[in-house]
């Protein structure tokens, strides 16, 4: 049971990112694929930005931006900052979510800091960079014609040994 319970998250994580549901953003993308994107750009969203942090854990955790305009197809970099007012190395590590939840399948991200642990020493604050793109295709799916406003949450958990990430959207 405690190797399937510490399997979880990992499996979760490729299952969210690769279908995209759980309002999680695929991943897997090609280089020349992002290269050959062609923008919509009648098609303007706006981006918000989200951050929590767990009860358990003493970060300061915020978005550096709370909002940006993006076009599908155009890649955006957006930058969320965290610190350690503490006097101890503490390790975090963060889960994501994307709302509307049917989104999830068009935001790509290209690089995050989520799912990987994060050890900020004493005092120590760092920004941390999400690149990312909403695939061209959103434009042409119906379900997403009223969708003009799209939000990415982080939530960070301090990384204890012994325990494990929670599963966003189960209990």
């Amino acid at each position: 049971m405690l190797g399937a319970s510490y399997a979880a998250v990992p499996l979760y994580r490729l299952y969210c990112q690769t279908t995209g549901l759980g309002g999680s953003a695929v991943a897997g993308h090609a280089s020349d694929q992002i290269e050959n994107m062609v923008p919509v750009k009648d098609r303007i969203i706006k981006i918000s930005f989200n951050a929590d942090v767990h009860a358990s854990l003493q970060w300061n955790f915020r978005p550096q931006q709370t909002e940006i305009y993006v076009v599908p197809g155009e890649t955006a970099l957006a930058f969320y900052r965290a610190k350690n007012p503490t006097d101890k190395p503490v390790i975090g590590i963060s889960t994501y979510n994307v709302v509307p939840f049917e989104a999830g399948q068009y935001f790509n991200k290209i690089q995050c800091f989520c799912f990987e642990e994060q050890r900020l020493n004493p005092q120590e604050e760092v920004d941390m960079p999400v690149f990312f793109y909403i695939d061209p295709e959103f434009a042409e799916d119906p379900r997403m014609i009223n969708v003009d406003l799209i939000t990415l949450s982080y939530t960070f958990f301090e990384a204890k040994e012994g325990h494990t990430l929670p599963v966003p959207g189960y209990n």
